[in-house]
């Protein structure tokens, strides 16, 4: 009585399960050939690679696919793969990582080109429009230029040589007219890595990114999945007058999300919010009363800015200069680049704004030497004195 008891509830149990199975699949929706999803290696045989692909069947790769130069695996089992849905015969799910990858001719390229799945091809050299490209089975193709890449590549002879994965675009006279493309690989791949970006990125956020080009403005940065823009106002805390100066194509930098408009499809980024912020400075080191070397930066028609160091600049009123002799311009007793002393009369902090006047005659600077630059060239003396030889020397020259 008990051993049929524990048999009824073993079928049962049994039962259960399949029917949980099966249940669990039924809202799965079958694949469709081309269609690329995340496999489990389950087990690695001579032929084949035997898959879980979180469908009702079993999923088999041919394992050739997945062996190197000396024919060893490159892949164990519990490892997760990309790979592309063929055909389904019974309850066997046959897969493929890349088509192509053996002796296949025209009749595999053409499954390839129907179901969406890449093909492996080699730059064989440069032609008139771009590429001829050996597939497997000698089959050529064509990969224009503009389907090369994201981007127009500048040295073609380097790629002669080179294997890519394509997807076959164009497929026409029984397989002798070809069109093949590796940018529409690239395109799908940031597709994915877009959503992802999408569903983890937020603003404050510190990232890799690459510099793709420059404009006056500012530069444009790639993080892998979307591209925004660097302004340049945000790559530094000083002025930069020529952004060449500071970065270069393929750059790469680690920067701050700053703005993220998904709908507007507008993104930017910020180099200077990853950097010391150099007005902590400004209290203890730049204090009110304390005096500096500065370089004049820039001159307007109010007075003229001196840097005190990268990002700090303060600004002498036109009414402080001129020794006082009054002048129309600060032009006529400064030029840009010239280093003088300064002494700090006011400091906003909230403003951010540095007052500063010249230095009195004897003064010396309160700055320690690793923030000072050393002038070249002889004694600086005060702006006093260098308006006076000035003058005297503009005396010499109407005599």
């Amino acid at each position: 009585m008990d051993e049929d008891k524990r048999n009824f509830e073993d079928e049962n149990e049994e039962e259960n399960f399949a029917d949980l199975l099966e249940r669990s699949l039924a809202g799965i929706k079958p694949l469709e050939p081309g269609q690329q999803v995340e496999a489990t290696v389950l087990q690695i045989g001579e032929q084949w690679v035997f898959l879980d692909v979180g469908q009702k069947g079993e999923g088999v790769l041919d394992a050739r696919e997945l062996l190197d130069e000396e024919e060893r695996p490159t892949v164990a089992e519990g490892d997760r793969i990309k790979v592309f849905f063929l055909s389904r015969s019974g309850g066997e799910l046959r897969f493929t990582t890349r088509l192509g990858s053996g002796s296949s001719g025209a009749a595999q390229i053409e499954e390839a080109w129907r179901s969406g799945i890449p093909v492996e091809g080699r730059l064989e050299k440069e032609i008139k429009g771009g590429f001829e490209v050996r597939l497997a089975g000698g089959v050529r193709a064509f990969c224009p230029f503009s389907q090369l890449g994201l981007r127009r590549e500048d040295e073609t002879e380097t790629l002669v040589g080179q294997s890519r994965s394509f997807k076959v675009i164009q497929f026409g006279e029984q397989g002798r007219n070809l069109v093949v493309s590796h940018r529409s690989i690239l395109e799908e791949e940031r597709a994915r890595q877009r959503e992802n970006l999408r569903e983890t990125l937020q603003e404050g956020m510190v990232v890799k990114g690459t510099v793709t080009s420059l404009r006056d403005f500012g530069a444009f940065v790639d993080i892998g999945g979307l591209e925004g823009l660097l302004p340049i106002s945000e790559i530094s805390y000083g002025r930069i007058e020529n952004i060449e100066d500071v970065l270069h194509v393929g750059q790469e930098l680690e920067l701050a999300v700053k703005k993220l408009d998904w709908e507007a499809e507008r993104f930017s980024f910020s180099l200077r919010d990853t950097l010391a912020d150099p007005w902590s400075k400004v209290g203890t080191l730049y204090t009110e009363g304390s005096t500096h070397t500065g370089t004049v930066a820039r001159l307007a028609n109010f007075g003229a800015f001196v840097t005190l160091e990268e990002g700090i600049d303060g600004l002498i009123h036109i009414s402080k200069l001129g020794a006082g002799r009054r002048i129309n311009h600060p032009r006529e007793v400064l030029e840009v680049g010239q280093q003088l002393l300064v002494t700090i009369e006011q400091v906003d902090r909230e403003q951010r704004r540095i007052s500063l006047a010249p230095a009195a005659a004897g003064a010396e600077s309160a700055a320690p030497k690793q923030y000072v630059e050393k002038p070249t060239g002889g004694s600086m003396g005060t702006l006093g004195d260098m308006l006076k030889a000035k003058l005297e020397k503009k005396g010499k020259k109407r005599k």
